[in-house]
């Protein structure tokens, strides 16, 4: 679980990043939590824009991938979600305490 200071943290780290994956129409499905699982590990922060025509709630969309993927929820802004996930392997990112 992710204290306000890291979320507020997070939250600059991830202001100049674009989108990379768009929930559209379908929703979120097994295949998009994979891909996005392997861009977390690569990346560990990252952002998920989720398109007008997607019929789930933006927060409903949140759970689903944070949950499927092991991510944190930074924030829901928009239509743009935030994750995080700590990187086993090439850790960017230093945390505050």
């Amino acid at each position: 679980m992710l204290t306000g200071k890291q979320k507020r943290f997070l939250r600059s780290e991830a202001h100049h990043l674009n989108p990379i994956f768009q929930v559209g129409k379908g929703g979120v499905n097994e295949n998009m939590i994979v891909q996005i699982e392997e861009a977390l590990e690569k990346r560990e922060l990252m952002k998920i824009s989720v398109l007008q025509n997607c019929e789930f709630d933006k927060s409903e969309v949140a759970e689903q991938i944070a949950q499927g993927a092991k991510a944190e929820i930074v924030q829901v802004i928009g239509s743009t979600i935030v994750l995080y996930k700590e990187s086993k392997e090439n850790k960017q990112l230093t945390l505050p305490r």
